[in-house]
């Protein structure tokens, strides 16, 4: 028997595909950006390209087909998803964020919360939906059990509908277009704050047109300048009882569940950043003399920075794809590779275009052309947002080395490690 990493031909389409998405319309984000100077404009004029990439199918793509979509694996997303994030990090994000929002739903709803929430965002339309995950203050530790830490935002409820208070912020797509909010949020909350986190974290869909929602601040990040990051405050925010996904205790295993799907994107988003990193470093090498009397590719040192350059590439790729892989075959159960991939694969994107940026000089920081400065500053954001590496993917990490019956060769054998539920 032989491992074969050859990709069939729908997936080579699939990637084609959007290859030809993100040559074709993603070039030309940056300029449609580049006149907005605070993070809401910038997110407003992503949006023709969002209502493009809900025509081609990537927003459908994240929904089963029972509902109306048409459900690509996570393998399948993840080559996608490179192709985008090689043009543009912006545009992807929001539908990576959207996806985050609703894979709550799609793998802890009733039929009932499916068929009620699902349909609406498989008509071609620039839905949006959010996780309402980060409390001001940090939620690196949002699943501790010592009464009064954690998770502090409330849901009470009151009769035949949930009461929920709290402040949440890094809420991607909260805004909304035009500060609208986006279609629906799934908020994590605590059920009694009197009572450990293992029995009372809920994720509970709240639309965004609910009263009481208030967007009180924005965050102006660096990189994945685009990529709201707006704070936002729930006040009295009334729901149906019908709308918490399972029950309450279900809500610290249904974030770590959405988390874990987005890490095999993730990872792979950063070898996108990396290839366009290396794009540019390679045209630096092979057309500039630097004053010299040959090509910069024509000497030793350039040359090996970029053979290890295309080492990290090929080595972050191979290891996400085997993590959607890994996502794929054991329906989401194991977390072992996806922190393994996200967490290897930001650092190493981090230091690839560090490289780049070496090769190439100081023009690459405040030159004429500052590509690899943009790449960088949307580098740097990659280990520490979803799950920060040190926080949270490296904590779960070790927990999951420390429980009895640990398999350190679980994922060589293709089997799910074993991890708390």
């Amino acid at each position: 028997m032989t491992l074969d990493f050859s990709l069939s031909a729908e997936q080579k389409q699939i990637q084609a595909d959007a290859a030809e998405f993100a040559d074709t319309v993603l070039t030309q984000v940056a300029d449609a950006m580049r006149p907005h100077h605070d993070p809401e404009s910038r997110f407003n004029a992503i949006k023709p390209f969002y209502e493009q990439m809900a025509d081609a199918g990537f927003i459908t793509a994240l929904i089963p087909k029972e509902y109306g979509g048409t459900a690509f694996t996570s393998l399948e997303f993840c080559l996608s998803a490179e192709e985008l994030a090689r043009v543009d990090i912006n545009v992807p994000s929001a539908i990576l964020s959207t996806g985050l929002g609703l894979d709550a739903i799609i793998n802890f709803g009733s039929d009932e919360q499916k068929t009620e929430f699902l349909p609406q965002f498989t008509d071609s339309t620039p839905r949006l939906a959010g996780i309402a995950f980060s409390e001001v203050g940090g939620s690196a530790n949002f699943d501790s059990n010592v009464v009064g830490t954690g998770v502090r935002t409330t849901a009470r409820l009151d009769g035949d509908e949930w009461v929920i208070n709290g402040h949440k912020q890094y809420t991607t797509n909260g805004t909304g277009w035009d500060g609208a909010h986006p279609d629906l949020f799934t908020v994590l909350c605590t059920t009694n704050p009197l009572s450990p986190i293992s029995e009372a974290a809920a994720m509970i869909v709240v639309p965004g047109s609910t009263p009481g929602i208030e967007v009180v601040g924005m965050i102006d990040t660096m990189g994945h300048v685009a990529t709201p990051s707006p704070m936002v405050n729930f006040t009295d925010v009334r729901v149906p009882a019908s709308n918490i996904l399972g029950s309450p205790g279900d809500g610290v295993k249904i974030a770590q569940s959405s988390f874990t799907w987005t890490s095999a994107p993730i990872a792979i988003a950063c070898v996108g950043r990396m290839r366009a990193a290396f794009d540019v470093a390679y045209k630096f090498a092979k057309t500039q003399q630097r004053g010299g009397p040959t090509p910069v590719i024509e000497y030793q040192n350039a040359g090996y920075m970029l053979a290890d350059l295309k080492m990290k590439i090929e080595a972050g790729r191979y290891l996400a794809l085997k993590a959607a892989d890994h996502y794929d075959k054991t329906g989401g159960a194991d977390r072992e590779i996806a922190n393994i991939a996200k967490v290897y694969n930001s650092e190493l994107c981090v230091q690839a275009v560090y490289d780049a940026m070496r090769l190439v000089g100081v023009e690459s920081y405040g030159g004429t052309d500052n590509a690899l400065s943009e790449i960088m500053a949307d580098a740097l954001c990659f280990p520490i947002y979803d799950g920060g590496n040190m926080g949270v993917r490296r904590r779960q990490l070790h927990e999951l080395m420390k429980q009895e019956g640990y398999d350190p060769l679980a994922l060589r054998d293709g089997k799910a490690s074993v991890y708390r539920t």
